[in-house]
């Protein structure tokens, strides 16, 4: 099983503008302007019927985030493979960055203030590590990957910002990182008895983390456990929520009618609850649909990275869609009290600037590895021969 590293030449003639635009996906972006038409709507729902505050701006952003992913997808994928590392070490710098000189709100320090605009460095990261990750695994061979001393370097490079991230603090960002990072492990072709490892040592280690953990995050591990003991304080966001997810029923209290949203009865409504808003107006058959969308975006996610010739196009796909699944899944489960609340925002569809536009980069990359599915790089696959 040889493979040649020094080179990242294509086999295939340079691609022309023309060609990479027509081999878009439209199917794929078609499925991005249908979620995010679904936030909009309930945005404007939770704003009692208005544009302002929150719908207007996630409308600009997306648009915004729309010309990014089209610029992203037009870019060489040559480009994505060749500075990985510098787009990692410059969300590293951001996220040491903001442990200094970073925005703090609501008891954490986790953006950085430009004037103009906020950001946070945790979300960018999310992608950066992605593609540092996948050109790492892209330039090691299957034998390699199966050593112990291969995946040290890797190991380190996901470990510097979870451990950024979780200073600032930021449990749930943190374990978006470390998950997705996970599966690009197990895709390269790390062996499932290292993942067993390290799960166990996860588990022998949690009486030495619970005694790190901030006082408001194992709040929140009780409430999780049980609600009510403290219905009215730490247990009334759940609570709240579980209420407004039933009081929907089968096909909901109609458009602009939920009475739990309208009367403030749920907090954060336009973020990180705003699917039970959905659910409400709704109710099941309309959030159903809503989890039918996401679940053909992320299908089509996974068929754009298995058709890719390259083997850094792939895991650079996979990760990015497994990263969107792994929104959608904590955030739904944490609303339905499957999960303790950790602030894991619904992609497309909560409010929020930073981490709209670094979904739509991510949209971007998907597409540029389906734009550039039939090229094929120097060190692709450890699938190949």
């Amino acid at each position: 099983m040889s493979r040649n590293y020094s080179s990242f030449s294509l086999r295939n003639p340079n691609m022309t503008l023309k060609d990479r635009f027509c081999n878009l996906s439209w199917c794929y972006i078609l499925l991005i302007f249908l979620v995010a038409s679904c936030g909009f709507i309930v945005l404007y729902s939770a704003a009692d019927g208005h544009w302002d505050p929150w719908a207007v701006l996630q409308f600009r952003r997306f648009w915004l985030g729309f010309v990014v992913m089209f610029v992203v997808a037009m870019i060489d994928l040559r480009f994505w493979l060749k500075y990985a590392y510098i787009f990692y070490i410059g969300a590293v710098i951001l996220l040491f960055i903001v442990e200094f000189f970073g925005h703090d709100a609501m008891g954490a320090q986790r953006w950085l203030n430009l004037g103009f605009i906020r950001i946070q460095p945790s979300e960018v990261m999310k992608i950066a590590l992605i593609l540092a990750l996948a050109r790492y695994f892209h330039t090691t061979s299957l034998t390699e990957v199966r050593t112990m001393s291969s995946i040290v370097i890797p190991s380190f490079m996901v470990l510097i910002p979870v451990g950024l991230v979780l200073k600032q603090p930021d449990l749930g960002t943190a374990v978006l990182i470390g998950a997705g990072s996970l599966t690009l492990f197990f895709l390269a072709g790390v062996q499932i008895w290292k993942f067993a490892v390290l799960a166990m040592t996860g588990l022998l280690s949690i009486p030495i983390g619970w005694r790190f953990l901030h006082d408001y995050q194992k709040e929140r591990v009780f409430t999780f456990l049980d609600p009510q003991r403290d219905p009215l304080g730490k247990g009334y966001h759940i609570l709240q929520s579980k209420i407004t997810l039933g009081s929907g029923g089968v096909f909901g209290k109609g458009f602009l009618q939920g009475t739990q949203s309208r009367l403030n009865f749920l907090p954060e409504k336009h973020t990180d609850f705003i699917f039970t808003v959905f659910a409400e107006e709704f109710g099941l058959v309309g959030s159903v649909s809503l989890l039918l969308l996401y679940l053909v975006l992320i299908f089509y996610g996974y068929v754009i990275a298995f058709r890719s010739s390259s083997f850094f196009g792939r895991l650079l796909a996979l990760g990015l869609t497994t990263n969107l699944f792994l929104y959608v899944f904590i955030n739904i489960a944490m609303v339905m009290g499957l999960l303790p609340v950790v602030g894991v925002p619904l992609p497309m569809i909560s409010y929020g600037g930073t981490v709209m536009l670094t979904l739509m980069f991510s949209f971007g990359l998907v597409e540029c590895v389906n734009v550039h599915r039939n090229l094929q790089m120097g060190g692709d696959s450890v699938y190949d021969n």
